[in-house]
């Protein structure tokens, strides 16, 4: 048998493959492998490529909730004494919390935030609020509610219409637009609220429902503010939707520069010890490092953003500073110092939406906003107060309503959160 000479045998060495281009197959296998679970377990998260709407909307622990709720309210109707709201009242309260709503066409959800909002509560958090219900209507009757007997059995005062209004301004307030009205009513119910004289108002809006023990989570992170915050704060946010925390448009030159960075630093890195290790040379041919640096990494990069940045970047259970992004007014707390000063710029303001003109206020003052995490309330509202239902920011087949939506509070744990407010209290 005659074998073949050495010079055949050291051009098929030289051709043997790279140690880099070996582990293709198994970055390929673990790829697809990441891929896989990031499509299995984001689909809740907006921010990703992978969020699935049918699935991602899908009412779990709000559905409970409001079916709670509208039994707490059911029983209220139908015993009067349900709720006593004046026994063991602290005076002066350390919480007013007011509810404006007005009648929307075809649907009804004040009844059910109402009950949300007081289902759960102990006598002694009870005794700290003073609870106001607005209707806000020159014409009260119009709302459903005004004539149900579970109304003023579980407030602590009903605004039925507009008090100590001049005939003129009533008129005035008839002709008011939607943005008009809309600041109009929530200084309205602000100025209320701050002249019960407690010291922190919550207001929020009438298509909503809060969590078991939402009470107990908004008193304790209102104390860490008060231990922690090194500025003067503005409001302390119960809600906020995920969808704007994602990659934004307005970050694009970090995002290109940090996947510029990630692609060219280990090229370089390369590239520098084949240099200086001759041996290397074979493994890190030039082949190898095109496939390493100009496919996989930027595959990479590819799926970490694909993933969503709040997959990826969870904000941190307890309190979290939100100076941009968080939208919108559906529950916000805010300190008795600021209620004066949040009425007058309304009233300067005039015309507006209002978590847009509190965002331009924390501006100009540079005062510091908060947000407790997770949300503590979901918007369940599916027909808007405001008549746009399908406007230009509709999609996913929803309504703009729809889509103001917190994802992570459809996780919540009904055993969990009993336990919670069982054991915690405020």
């Amino acid at each position: 048998m005659r074998f073949p000479r050495r010079k055949h045998v050291v051009p098929l060495l030289k051709h043997r493959p790279s140690l880099l281009l070996l582990l293709l197959p198994v970055f390929a296998f673990t790829y697809l492998l990441i891929l896989q679970y990031v499509r299995m377990y984001n689909y809740r998260d907006p921010t990703s490529w992978f969020f699935d709407p049918p699935r991602g909307y899908l009412q779990s622990y709000s559905a409970l909730r409001q079916r709670e709720a509208d039994a707490f309210i059911d029983a209220v109707g139908k015993n009067p004494v349900t709720e006593a709201p004046a026994v063991g009242k602290s005076v002066p309260p350390k919480f007013c919390v007011g509810v404006v709503t007005v009648a929307r066409e075809g649907a009804r959800y004040f009844l059910t935030t109402v009950g949300s909002l007081l289902a759960d509560l102990d006598p002694t958090s009870r005794a700290q609020i003073h609870f106001i219900l607005f209707l806000a209507h020159t014409e009260p009757s119009q709302h459903p509610a005004y004539t149900e007997p579970w109304l003023h059995r579980v407030a602590d005062r009903v605004l039925a219409g507009y008090e100590n209004v001049t005939a003129e301004e009533l008129e005035r307030i008839r002709g008011m637009g939607f943005r008009e009205k809309g600041l109009f009513d929530y200084r309205f119910l602000l100025r209320e609220c701050g002249n019960v004289g407690a010291e922190y108002i919550g207001i929020v809006e009438d298509d909503v429902v809060l969590m078991e023990g939402w009470f107990g989570r908004v008193v304790r992170a209102l104390r860490w503010i008060e231990r922690n915050s090194g500025g003067e704060w503005l409001y302390l946010r119960l809600f906020y939707t995920e969808e704007f925390l994602g990659w934004n448009s307005e970050e694009w030159p970090q995002y290109l520069l940090w996947s510029l960075a990630w692609t060219v630093v280990p090229t370089v890195c390369l590239l520098a010890l084949r240099h200086h290790h001759p041996p290397l040379r074979h493994s890190l041919s030039n082949l190898a490092i095109a496939i390493s640096c100009g496919l996989c990494i930027p595959l990479c990069i590819l799926l970490f953003f694909s993933a969503g940045r709040v997959s990826l970047f969870p904000l941190p259970t307890g309190v979290n500073a939100m100076p941009k992004f968080g939208c919108c007014s559906q529950g916000l707390v805010f300190p008795q110092s600021k209620v004066q000063e949040i009425v007058s710029w309304f009233e300067e303001k005039k015309i507006g939406l209002t978590d847009v003109e509190l965002e331009k206020l924390a501006e100009k003052k540079q005062y510091v906003k908060w947000a407790v995490t997770p949300s503590v309330l979901q918007h369940v509202g599916r027909r808007s107060s405001k008549g746009d239902d399908y406007g230009e920011a509709a999609k996913h087949h929803r309504t703009v309503a729809e889509k103001l939506w917190n994802f992570q509070f459809e996780l919540n744990d009904k055993e969990a959160l009993h336990r919670e407010n069982s054991h915690l209290h405020p």
